[in-house]
């Protein structure tokens, strides 16, 4: 009948385990919602950088052809067609750089909304190697 309070230390300690589940839960949800939102975020962003950069793209191949117009006229020297030529590739550059941040950002946004990938193979091409395909599930 008198226990000295066991039970009571046992309820206790039970409550305190089930409040430490909880902040860990509540922990892990408002972790997955911030990835979820930063990579949005990120997305949307980059999105906006792709179009910027992709008509600096345009911009600097339009330049380049012109610059080569002008070499071949004579009215130039190849210097400019050269330092042209290093100005788009930079910005071509530039846009693959946007195009693998974009990706990483999609793979970081499925994995914070639980998604995940397996591969599976897919055959032989040339029958000495196998292909793979990803696939989310």
């Amino acid at each position: 009948m008198f226990d000295a309070g066991r039970h009571r230390a046992q309820a206790a300690q039970a409550q305190a385990q089930y409040d430490e589940q909880v902040a860990g839960y509540r922990n892990a949800v408002l972790t997955a919602y911030q990835e979820v939102e930063d990579n949005l975020a990120a997305l949307h962003r980059l999105e906006q950088e792709s179009i910027s950069e992709s008509a600096a793209v345009t911009a600097t191949a339009r330049a380049l052809q012109q610059a080569e117009y002008r070499y071949k006229a004579g009215l130039v020297t190849y210097l400019e067609v050269a330092t042209t030529e290093t100005t788009a590739l930079q910005a071509q550059l530039s846009r693959v750089s946007i195009l693998n941040r974009r990706m990483d950002a999609s793979v970081l946004l499925v994995k914070a909304l639980g998604g995940g990938w397996r591969t599976a193979p897919l055959g032989r091409i040339d029958g000495s190697a196998e292909t793979y395909a990803i696939r989310t599930h």
